[in-house]
């Protein structure tokens, strides 16, 4: 049986639209740029025609990825999540003892993680160790670069 994958609702959503703009948009311009291609004649030789099919290759690939993510899906209720401990679905500001700044994130399944947007899986170094604390609590992880320490400073919605 495949791992669950955690996901919010807002993640749940960004896959859906993915899905339906590759299986129909997307489609349909690749089945174009073949047609394309395959008018030049000799497949052979047609460059446009290997890079329209490898481009159909990787987007029925991600297609098939999004799918077996959505079956495997379970959504987080965000609502119904506490403010007490850290979940997934949590926002938290932190204090980084190293460096003594403020930092703000939101502790999301790894499938909708990106450090850009403040957005970490609970599978990372920094997102595991969070999990199950409460404000106020002092949370040490272990990174590459060494061990980092932090204060919950708030747990919010």
């Amino acid at each position: 049986m495949a791992k669950p994958v955690m996901l919010t609702a807002e993640g749940l959503k960004q896959l859906e639209e993915e899905l339906d703009l590759l299986k129909g948009e997307k489609r349909k311009e690749i089945a174009e740029k073949i047609k394309v291609a395959r008018s030049y004649g000799d497949l052979s030789e047609n460059s446009e025609y290997d890079d329209a099919k490898n481009e159909q290759a990787m987007l029925e690939a991600r297609i098939v990825t999004i799918e077996a993510t959505l079956k495997n899906a379970v959504v987080i209720d965000e609502e119904g999540i506490s403010n007490e401990h850290i979940h997934v679905g949590s926002n938290v500001r932190l204090l980084n003892l190293r460096t003594d700044s403020e930092v703000t994130y939101k502790i999301v399944g790894s499938n909708e993680a990106n450090p850009s947007e403040g957005k970490i899986s609970d599978e990372s170094p920094v997102g595991l160790a969070l999990l199950g604390h409460a404000a106020g609590d002092a949370v040490e992880v272990e990174v590459p670069a060494g061990v980092i320490g932090f204060k919950v400073l708030e747990i919010f919605k």
